[in-house]
């Protein structure tokens, strides 16, 4: 550990020249203050001062990207951007995902010096993979759990997302699960809320999951959404396995990575990781992370599936984007750490032709809230067409070809209009 070292790759954005950005950050992230202090020697700044591998001039601008930014004396109107690599020792704050956060994206986005800044890579050495033993089931552990090979697992997603009573919540469970969906998880909004108590949410919708399963032989796996205080994380992890659940869910930006790490220490089945709050760390281009970091992190503390978006989507983000992120978490983080991306928001039937077409994969999860459930004849027809739409794109056959011999993804296309995505 005494010689292994941290990369962190930053865009950065200042009225200063890229080389003394550089400098600043290096310095603030380590050893460095505004003035040298007593004890601050040069063998110190050697043994634990981040240095400066790289730095890449990129374009100028004229107009700042963040409020707040000090320019120089004499300053000529140009804000530089340009990518920034710096090496941290690991000895600083060893293989700890809290202390490295604080090292590579604590005060540094304050700085005055700084217009703009994104940390949009990062390089960790071994002593991670040997401190954080990453997601248990991941792809291989959900399909096996779920029984779905040669397809995405199709999902959906509890909805109006708050509100229902139990009696409607084990209805709404038992029609999807004999719908034949192969996964069905809680929204973000809906945890352990007064009027619906954990308790009895797992009491109702495990009564109709078994039930379902009497009936198809297929059991559906069910995400709980056990966010809670650190305190309540077991609690509520034990009380969905007791009751013979095999999923949770944990919303990532509300426990933090060191909540679900400490989740994934004793969990018994998957856990799926919705970033929720995510558009606030990452939406403007100059501030925040890249997906390429945030899902690194993910993996090592233990998600089974993470979030990513949808092609053609109801949010801003670009289909490019959504199919980095695809990728990203299909690629090996010290040789293994096997995290399904969950492609949602906007989905059904039609999205699954671009969705393979770019991102190259049906290693994936695909839910669909309203184009499951709001298909014009019913939730099994909504199922069904999720599943029509995944053959023709794996056949690279044009949804509305395979539609004319494919009754409810013909009847989908009808009821949500064209096949299209949005690729800017």
């Amino acid at each position: 550990m005494l010689d292994e070292r941290v990369t962190a790759v930053y865009l950065v954005e200042t009225p200063y020249t890229l080389e003394r950005a550089a400098e600043v950050i290096a310095g603030e992230q380590s050893t460095g203050t505004f003035t040298a202090v007593p004890g601050e020697t040069a063998s110190l700044k050697e043994r634990h001062g981040a240095a400066i591998v790289s730095v890449e001039a990129l374009e100028e601008t004229d107009t700042p990207s963040l409020p707040g930014t000090k320019v120089p004396r004499g300053h000529d109107g140009k804000y530089r951007r340009g990518l920034i690599k710096v090496s941290y020792p690991l000895l600083n704050f060893g293989p700890s995902l809290p202390n490295l956060m604080s090292a590579v994206a604590g005060n540094l986005f304050e700085l005055q010096e700084l217009s703009g800044l994104r940390l949009v890579d990062l390089e960790l050495p071994e002593a991670f993979a040997a401190a954080y033993p990453g997601p248990k089931f991941g792809v291989e552990g959900t399909r096996r759990l779920t029984g779905v090979y040669g397809r995405p697992v199709i999902g959906t997603i509890v909805k109006p997302s708050v509100g229902l009573s139990m009696e409607q919540l084990g209805s709404l469970v038992r029609e999807m699960a004999l719908a034949g969906v192969d996964f069905i998880k809680d929204d973000e909004l809906n945890a352990n809320p007064p009027y619906a108590p954990l308790k009895d949410k797992v009491k109702a919708v495990m009564a109709e999951v078994e039930r379902a399963a009497d009936e198809t032989g297929r059991r559906v796996m069910y995400a709980f959404n056990i966010t809670g205080d650190i305190d309540e994380l077991r609690r509520n992890h034990d009380l969905v396995v007791e009751a013979g659940g095999n999923c949770v869910m944990v919303s990532i930006n509300s426990i933090g990575v060191a909540g679900l790490s400490w989740l994934n220490r004793y969990s018994q089945v998957p856990i799926h990781a919705h970033r929720n709050g995510w558009g606030m760390m990452t939406r403007s281009p100059l501030l925040g992370m890249e997906f390429t970091v945030y899902q690194k992190l993910c993996r090592l503390a233990g998600a089974d599936h993470l979030h990513v978006n949808g092609l053609g989507s109801k949010f801003y983000e670009s289909d490019e984007s959504v199919v980095r992120s695809i990728r990203a978490c299909r690629q090996p983080l010290f040789g293994g750490y096997g995290t399904m991306p969950v492609v949602s928001s906007g989905q059904w039937a039609g999205t699954a032709g671009i969705t393979y077409e770019q991102a190259g994969t049906t290693d994936l999860m695909h839910l669909a809230g309203g184009g499951i459930l709001a298909h014009p004849d019913g939730p099994a027809a909504g199922v069904e067409s999720m599943k029509q739409g995944w053959e023709a794109a794996v056949k690279a056959v044009a949804a509305e070809e395979y539609a004319v011999t494919h009754g409810a993804l013909r009847r989908a296309i009808e009821r949500f209009g064209a096949v299209e995505g949005r690729r800017a």
